[in-house]
């Protein structure tokens, strides 16, 4: 005698239904995965090639050497009783065991093989001409050394653009057309200046002109002892730089936010939601912040992860001694393994960072769904 169990068929349908998600976002993730490594590849590849500048960056450090060497020889009285031709003889040996030692014996294709593979796996190597505080080549200690200097200044400032800006832009979107959403408005491409040009005028006005703060750097010098007085005078310096880097791009910002405010706040179901009386403050937050959220999540999202690259120009300018000062003086010392250092880490943080977007979308709005 068989016994037969029957499965309701609303559980196998289920059953069958979280399978198949399952089998879609695995199947999505390994896809997207793969892709953004891909992405990375080449943009790392990309910026070794263009750091070393097709191989003419061998050629500017070869010549160096051989200046370098040359001039060692000749001001050394030692070998300057030496028979010309072996002095020459000298010169060129030491030139080759010195291009050795720096791997330019080594064909450039193979040294741009060994960079990405090296960076990919984060192995940074050692800087050619920079050092840390400390004396130190290895590029991961020089770009850690920077980096809070470039998170006290981008982190400040960054952080309270961003949120200066959704608070005035929603407060702006509740009254369009008024003074303050006009000047707004007329002031936007004020944006299209960049903030180390804010960072010049401010500098005439408030430390050549009126000499209350500081031309440039991150503390005075000789620094404070005292923890508060250390701190009052980092202040000071913060002022001008993050001030420049709010400036360049406040009202384009408060403008982008306020658009897409006033485009879901015109919606038909947020006229529908007035019509039944509901609160404003209720219809702010469902109908017209939630439809927004992607968006803001997203500039938030890149936001943090333009902390790592800092101001380029705007900390050379105001002598902050943060990573874009040191990407500045990397590109103009040729110094390749500082550039593609800064790339790579950037690049792991800006794929993570998209990676994980593609799940926060799903869960912030209903509509999106993974792998569809």
């Amino acid at each position: 005698m068989s016994v037969t169990t029957h499965v309701p068929e609303n559980v196998s349908a289920k059953k069958s239904f979280a399978n198949s998600t399952f089998i879609r976002v695995l199947r999505y993730t390994a896809v997207r995965l793969l892709t953004l490594f891909v992405t990375v590849v080449i943009g790392v590849y990309l910026t070794i090639l263009i750091a070393n500048m097709g191989g003419f960056v061998d050629q500017i450090i070869k010549t160096q050497i051989r200046d370098s060497i040359t001039q060692s020889v000749a001001s050394n009285q030692t070998y300057l009783q030496m028979d010309p031709a072996l002095r020459k003889q000298l010169i060129e040996e030491r030139i080759i065991l010195e291009e050795k030692r720096r791997g330019l014996d080594t064909p450039i294709a193979v040294r741009n093989a060994r960079y990405l593979v090296n960076a990919l796996k984060l192995d940074l190597g050692r800087a050619i001409n920079m050092t840390s505080d400390s004396g130190s080549k290895q590029v991961r200690l020089i770009l850690l050394e920077r980096l809070p200097a470039t998170l006290l200044l981008m982190g400040s400032s960054q952080l309270f653009l961003f949120f200066s800006s959704v608070f005035i832009a929603l407060n702006l979107s509740r009254n369009y057309g008024n003074f303050w959403d006009k000047l707004t408005i007329a002031l936007s491409p004020s944006s299209a200046v960049p903030p180390w040009f804010y960072g010049i005028f401010l500098i005439l006005i408030f430390a050549s002109g009126l000499k209350i703060l500081p031309f440039g750097g991150m503390v005075s010098a000789p620094p404070p002892l005292n923890k508060l007085d250390y701190a009052l005078s980092v202040l000071k310096h913060l002022t001008l730089p993050g001030l420049s880097l709010i400036l360049s791009s406040f009202f384009l910002s408060v403008y982008n936010y306020r658009t897409f405010f006033l485009i879901y706040s015109s919606e038909d179901y947020v006229d529908m939601a007035r019509a039944k009386g509901l609160h404003p403050k209720d219809i702010e937050r469902r109908y017209i912040l939630r439809p927004t959220l992607p968006n803001i999540i997203t500039n938030f999202a890149l936001l943090i992860i333009s902390l790592w690259t800092g101001a380029l120009f705007t900390e050379t300018v105001f002598l902050w001694p943060g990573l874009g000062r040191t990407l500045f003086q990397a590109i103009g010392q040729y110094d390749t393994p500082i550039i593609v250092g800064s790339t790579i880490i950037y690049a792991y943080l800006l794929a993570m960072t998209v990676f994980i977007l593609n799940f926060v979308y799903a869960l912030v709005d209903p509509r999106v769904k993974i792998g569809e």
